[in-house]
């Protein structure tokens, strides 16, 4: 949702290239060789099916409705009503309001090279050492994970450009931390 707003400033002026990330694979305690996008139906996976969903929406061909669905699908999770992310009706719902051809979508949500996709995104971000979301990956192949509220309306082309510039140009910046506590205390008042 941050990232609407600074995209909105931009214009076409910043290409984001949304890639899939399995935190429940990361944050998995059941050895190397587990998969979840093996081992698990995308229904029954935490949020393997909206990943899935994603890359149906990207399939339409349409890179607008694709940043329409995935604003729908961010805002419907994390600033609605929490919406699950293995079901399918909520996104089904999502795709029809961003003007998505909602029969194509509905099928390719069963298609299985889909799910290859979503593994090979994840896989590569392994390779990179990518651990979390969301991890920016800067055109200098530099890759830096940033812990944030969404910054306030009036504050976040500032705060993206400041991050982007701080690790986007200095590969040789590898991490800044706020001690914990006390962060967040302060940050949502």
């Amino acid at each position: 949702m941050w990232l609407d707003q600074v995209k909105k400033e931009y214009g076409d002026n910043l290409q984001i290239n949304w890639r899939h990330f399995s935190l429940q694979q990361i944050n998995s305690r059941e050895g190397e060789d587990w998969k979840v996008w093996n081992e698990m139906g995308v229904r029954e996976a935490a949020a393997l099916l909206a990943s899935v969903a994603g890359e149906a929406a990207k399939r339409q061909g349409d890179p607008e409705a694709f940043d329409r669905f995935h604003l729908g699908l961010l805002t419907a999770r994390h600033a609605g009503d929490r919406v699950p992310l293995n079901q399918d009706e909520p996104l089904i719902a999502i795709a029809e309001e961003a003007g998505l051809d909602v029969e194509r979508f509905r099928n390719d949500l069963n298609d299985p090279a889909l799910v290859e996709a979503v593994a090979a995104d994840h896989e590569d971000a392994g390779e990179r050492g990518i651990f979390g979301t969301p991890t920016f990956l800067f055109e200098n192949g530099h890759a830096a994970y940033m812990k944030t509220f969404i910054p306030p309306e009036d504050e976040a082309v500032e705060v993206f450009d400041s991050f982007a510039s701080l690790f986007g140009g200095r590969t040789y910046v590898g991490e800044v931390k706020s001690p914990q506590p006390p962060w967040p205390k302060g940050a949502l008042d």
